[in-house]
């Protein structure tokens, strides 16, 4: 079971689930979500709770975002270069998907910050083929520096560890 958490926008397009205490069983944790608007067109900005991880998409059919997330989870750690056993094992911990509030303002404060950058990592022009290169920038991005050095986030790197060590 995973949570997917919408911003407050983003929950009026989608049916929140029962509310539940239950943590998700990912390694990756929840999947927070925003809805942005760049160049007049609707984005969903996503990211994972523990490693940061950034997946980018357009804003079509939200309603089917908890029907299609397993999916698009794995196309984006197969595109990172995630062994096809780990994400399979993520996946299959994705079998159920509960829309949920936000909790977690440091995560939303990243989707914020990841906002803010995303038109700068976008050419001018983009399309949809634009997002794996922007993707590839945010998931680069060290988040909370201003934290210890060791609790510093490097999206790309703690994803790969994550699962590493929740699924061998």
């Amino acid at each position: 079971m995973v949570h997917l958490r919408a911003t407050a926008k983003l929950l009026r397009s989608l049916t929140l689930s029962e509310p539940t205490d239950t943590p998700s069983d990912t390694a990756l944790g929840d999947w927070y979500a925003k809805r942005l608007v760049i160049d007049r067109i609707p984005i969903l900005l996503m990211v994972s709770s523990r490693s940061l991880l950034p997946i980018l998409l357009r804003a079509r059919n939200v309603r089917e975002l908890p029907d299609t997330l397993p999916g698009i989870v794995r196309a984006r750690l197969h595109r990172l270069g995630v062994p096809p056993a780990r994400i399979d094992a993520e996946i299959d911990a994705m079998e159920l998907v509960r829309v949920s509030k936000t909790r977690d303002r440091s995560v939303l404060g990243v989707l914020v910050d990841f906002g803010k950058l995303l038109p700068y990592y976008l050419p001018e022009g983009w399309n949809e083929g634009d997002f794996i290169e922007a993707e590839g920038k945010l998931q680069t991005t060290p988040c909370y520096c201003s934290r210890p050095a060791r609790e510093v986030v490097v999206p790309d790197r703690d994803t790969l560890t994550a699962l590493r060590d929740r699924w061998g």
